[in-house]
């Protein structure tokens, strides 16, 4: 090996396919970059899923609040709607 080859890389080494040492450390540089960016993307992900969840979580329990409140108010129209539903359950189950 030259000095000419030192200077200018081009001297093969078994750390890649025709990639000089340079460029090898180069890319495991990189790589360990691109781990960073995915471990700081998978933290935000986690936490907008987690904002999302909470946000889910409480218009459910809003929604059955309503319900609630309508069937306390309503009850012979909520009996009614809960049979003709029933009935509708019946009919699609047993095809």
């Amino acid at each position: 090996m030259s000095t000419d080859d030192l200077r200018s890389g081009t001297k093969k080494t078994a750390t890649g396919a025709g990639a000089t040492r340079p460029e090898a450390e180069e890319m495991a540089d990189h790589v360990a970059s691109i781990r960073e960016e995915i471990e700081s993307l998978k933290t935000t992900v986690t936490n907008i899923a987690n904002r999302q969840m909470g946000r889910a979580q409480d218009k459910a329990m809003e929604t059955a609040y309503e319900a609630e409140e309508h069937i306390r108010k309503n009850p012979l129209q909520s009996v009614a709607i809960a049979a003709g539903l029933g009935f509708l359950f019946g009919i699609f189950t047993r095809r």
